[in-house]
């Protein structure tokens, strides 16, 4: 049985879990990262964050199924569901969840099925008051995210050709405000005389139509239906409101109503950037060297936008060395042997393909940037291919137009302020030149589905092409573990790794509350250092598992 109940009073008291076996130590890879950090700037600010406000605190412990082997499925699908008794205003929504389950299996007979090798327990919903989910889609999400947007945007929404986009925006907002009632419905259908696009239109609101309609046609509201389907669901209708795909206003087609705070977040990272790219420039071509930019990843993801929003105070300001200065303790969880060991692999064998599945532009793009710049420059990837958002997501999400906006950004830096930022500008541009780097676009990474519901061709060229894959940022680990309510020590190879199609590293700072494959002796110290600990960005996880892939 999975207790549900939001804790009550001022201490978080967790329930002492079985410990699982940790990667390389908290200690060592504070003593690497101190070690690196000597030539980069601090400041003794504090770098705040609006979760601050967050008062709520998380469910208690759950009980932890054993593991068993990695499975693939031939329908019909005889994955176990582990379910449990959900609090009284989650009944009918868990209720409805068994339900599509069962509709889930029937309609993937005859394919073949990848899950994790654990039971699966309950998906994340948004109507607990005091949850984060709760939080987000009854309040953030309209009240901060689309405020915010709205604000940033205002000039465009009040000018010619937008009026249809502020009617829409003002459309949404007011179903968000009444989240509790309004039921969630299907994507519109548009007309397209461009028969290319409006093949994959089609497609892609297909896709749509598959994912909500277990939730459209049993009236599910923006909170009762599961949380990460409803928020993403959220974004791709802020698209549909605002005319992003209707070719008929040229305007709006294409519009993306988080540009300027994209924008913001690339003008104001070269300064923390600069230092960074020092360091990047100088790591050996070692396990040590990749471990390092692996950190940088990491904790670059911390700078999230729609969090964080981009301050110019802070344009001048190393803020991501003060992160890093507190990293080592912040890290919950650290498979840097696993991924080092695969990575000199290889290393050894001449370089393999790597894919880098980004979460958000500004600061944490440039730090992914810096990671695959080392991977090549070492010797670890022959190629490495971003796979991308396919329209404006998350507000800071990065599609394929944002990471060559950086990469020509940073190119144009002044060399005498910036050198190495710049020339690590210069190196990314002639990667993209040469083939090295490659971009990739994608549906699926813009949906609401489990990544174990990966599509065809999307699994089957993972799998035979891609020998590594950094999965980024809390959003798409989300989605690694189906937004559901795991127990924070399952192991990641049990949840993610017996089901992904090729090896898998995720970094991760947490936003949510969902994890696995952390140490129970951590998990306790962090809800002990921190009530908000799960959502405020602070802790991080690095998870590596193997994959799985067909014989």
């Amino acid at each position: 049985q999975i207790d549900r109940r939001p804790f009550v009073g001022t201490n978080m008291t967790m329930t002492k879990r079985r410990p699982i076996m940790a990667g390389r130590s908290t200690i060592a890879f504070s003593l690497l990262l101190s070690s690196s950090l000597s030539s980069l700037s601090s400041s003794s600010s504090s770098f705040a964050s609006p979760a601050a406000a967050f008062t709520s605190k998380l469910p208690a412990s759950r009980s932890f199924a054993s593991a068993r082997s990695p499975r693939s499925i031939t329908a019909p699908c005889s994955a176990t569901l582990k379910m449990s008794q959900p609090s009284s205003s989650s009944s009918s929504e868990a209720a409805a969840i068994d339900g599509t389950e069962e509709e889930e299996k029937e309609e993937k007979k005859e394919k073949k099925v990848y899950l994790p090798s654990l039971p699966l327990p309950p998906p994340l919903f948004s109507t607990v008051p005091g949850t984060w989910a709760h939080d987000t889609m009854s309040r953030r999400v309209e009240s901060e995210i689309l405020e915010r947007t709205y604000e940033e945007m205002r000039d465009e929404f009040h000018s010619p050709g937008f009026e249809s986009a502020l009617e829409g925006m003002e459309r949404l907002r007011s179903e968000l405000r009444d989240a509790s009632n309004v039921k969630i419905r299907h994507l519109r259908e548009l007309t397209y005389d461009d028969e290319k696009e409006k093949e994959s239109r089609a497609r892609e609101r297909e896709e749509w139509r598959a994912i909500l309609e277990p939730f459209v046609s049993k009236g599910d509201t923006w909170l009762s239906a599961p949380w990460m389907v409803a928020e993403f669901y959220l974004y791709r209708r802020l698209m549909e409101e605002i005319g992003y795909f209707d070719p008929s206003n040229p305007t709006t087609h294409l519009w993306d109503p988080f540009l300027k705070a994209k924008r913001a977040g690339l003008a104001t990272s070269v300064a923390s950037a600069e230092n960074v790219m020092a360091r990047v420039e100088g790591l050996p071509p070692t396990r040590e060297g990749t471990g390092l930019a692996a950190a940088f990843a990491l904790w670059g993801n911390k700078m999230d936008l729609s969090i964080w929003p981009a301050d110019a105070a802070n344009a001048d300001r190393d803020v991501f060395s003060e992160i890093l200065e507190r990293a080592g303790e912040n890290l919950l969880h650290d498979d840097a042997n696993e991924l080092e060991d695969h990575c000199e692999g290889l290393r050894e064998r001449g370089g393999g393909n790597v894919d880098v599945i980004v979460d958000n532009a500004g600061f944490e793009l440039v730090t992914d940037l810096a990671l695959a710049d080392h991977l090549v420059s070492a010797g670890v990837a022959g190629v490495v291919t971003f796979q991308l958002k396919s329209h404006p997501t998350f507000v800071s999400d990065a599609m394929e137009k944002d990471l060559r906006e950086t990469v020509e950004h940073y190119a144009s830096l002044d060399a005498e302020k910036y050198p190495y930022a710049q020339r690590a500008g210069v190196r990314w541009q002639r990667y993209l030149d040469d083939g090295k780097w490659v971009c990739r676009e994608d549906n699926f990474w813009v949906q609401g589905s489990a990544m174990w519901d990966m599509p065809e061709p999307l699994r089957s060229d993972m799998t035979s092409r891609c020998d590594l894959a950094f999965v980024k940022g809390d959003a798409n680990y989300r989605r690694l573990l189906g937004d559901r309510d795991w127990d924070y020590t399952a192991p990641f190879q049990d949840v993610v790794g017996a089901y992904f199609p090729c090896p898998v590293c995720a970094l991760r700072t947490l936003k949510a509350e969902v994890g696995c494959g952390m140490d129970a002796d951590q998990v306790e110290r962090a809800s002990g250092l921190d009530d908000q600990w799960m959502v405020n960005g602070r802790f991080g996880v690095v998870h590596f598992g193997t994959g799985f892939a067909d014989a």
